[in-house]
């Protein structure tokens, strides 16, 4: 009997279940891996917004890391919400313990739809030089692409990939700038390269409102998929579908944002 892959995310606690470890946990079971985890914060939210959060402390989140990769291994890694520059440090010396060949998919939350930031300006510095190096794919929203390219309005798809690939050459890695944001008639996000080749993928829109963790779930599928061998591009392409089917399967929970429907995707391909 094949073993499953084994995916670790590193990420906050959503107390709704919609988002972080929560999301990350159903994402890859549903995918056939093992999850494990490395909780960075423990928060309480909802569909209407986030009312606590206590970050872990930061020797406790080196630890978790440790624990899993030495004695369960591991297969394909995903970080979330990184809430401090401890933490950051805290992470990347987890990291030093992992063959730097495993795949790593991290998701810079940084900034909230609304525009509002998550993290300060001394956590973003230290994730830019401590995790971006590291990182095989960033899968930044169009808010944080907007930061990480020194504020510039990011109208069109056209704006947004070019941005991207500055990033992609800039840390030597892959970017999955996802393109819910923009004008466009429809979502296209686009993967590109540090050596610049780009690839777009793209769906029609979908009216709903229940879209909490979206971009914790998508990038927990893409190092789900990796992590069986799956090619990044193909990753991707999977990725995204798991996530549609989930936005339409949404349970329609919450007076909010609510969560996706994990339980109710079958039959990707």
């Amino acid at each position: 009997m094949k073993k499953p892959p084994r995916i670790l995310a590193i990420a906050g606690s959503d107390s709704s279940g919609g988002a972080g470890i929560q999301a990350d946990i159903k994402t890859v079971t549903m995918l056939g891996g093992y999850a494990m985890t490395a909780i960075t914060a423990v928060t309480a939210q909802n569909s209407v917004g986030v009312q606590a959060i206590v970050p872990i402390s930061a020797d406790v989140v080196t630890q978790q890391i440790i624990s899993c990769v030495s004695d369960i291994g591991v297969d394909a890694i995903k970080i979330g919400m990184v809430h401090d520059p401890d933490i950051i440090a805290a992470v990347a010396a987890g990291l030093a313990e992992v063959d730097p060949k495993i795949p790593l998919v991290l998701d810079p939350v940084m900034i909230a739809t609304s525009g509002a930031a998550l993290i300060g300006p001394d956590a973003i510095a230290a994730m830019r030089e401590t995790l971006f190096p590291r990182a095989g794919l960033l899968t930044p929203n169009l808010p944080e692409l907007e930061h990480l390219s020194g504020g510039e309005a990011l109208e069109d798809t056209a704006k947004m990939e070019a941005a991207a690939q500055a990033i992609a050459s800039q840390y030597n890695t892959n970017v999955l700038a996802k393109g819910g944001h923009t004008d466009d008639a429809r979502i296209i996000d686009v993967l590109t390269r540090a050596n610049g080749a780009a690839e777009r993928f793209e769906h029609a829109r979908i009216d709903t409102q229940h879209t909490h963790g979206t971009g914790c779930t998508l990038s927990s599928a893409i190092a789900t998929f990796l992590g069986h061998g799956v090619p990044l591009p193909h990753a991707v392409k999977l990725g995204r579908q798991f996530v549609l089917q989930a936005i339409k399967a949404a349970p329609e929970f919450g007076a909010g944002s609510g969560p996706l429907g994990h339980h109710a995707v079958r039959g990707l391909d």
